[in-house]
């Protein structure tokens, strides 16, 4: 079972990186635009090129790299001793989480714009919640035998 909930996050994250995270606007009166992880990055990228690398590391590699990783190890092509990395790569992409919920926040206390979340925010904390859950249970128990 927990090989295929984590088989499923290689799926639903890039799904959630797509995902419209929020939508904000500059005054009430006008309409919406939708921010995903990608086109944050790309905004990330065009102003501050060392937190562009940062965020990409949280938000796009550190969740993958440790999905594929964990996936390696439930299908024996990885030693279980690399678990204790997955897991700090799991930690380091709820930072981005993290983030996301402060800038959230500090936009709101500002008061000029409009911030609504949307469903990407969401799907891509449960992924990264999932994904802490599945490194942890995987953890805990032995390698399946194939």
């Amino acid at each position: 079972m927990l090989r295929w909930a984590n088989l499923a996050l290689l799926v639903l994250f890039p799904i959630a990186w797509f995902a419209p995270l929020l939508r904000a606007g500059l005054l009430p009166f006008f309409e919406l635009d939708a921010i995903s992880v990608i086109t944050g990055l790309q905004a990330l990228w065009e102003k501050d090129v060392a937190l562009a690398l940062l965020v990409t590391l949280f938000a796009l590699f550190a969740p993958y790299v440790k999905t594929l990783g964990l996936a390696m190890v439930q299908f024996r092509l990885a030693s279980p001793r690399i678990l204790p990395a997955l897991q700090i790569l799991g930690k380091l992409a709820m930072a981005d989480i993290f983030l996301i919920a402060l800038y959230i926040v500090l936009a709101k206390g500002v008061g000029v714009g409009r911030i609504e979340t949307g469903w990407g925010l969401y799907l891509f904390t449960g992924c990264v919640l999932a994904s802490l859950a599945i490194s942890h249970l995987a953890a805990r128990r032995p390698a399946p035998r194939s």
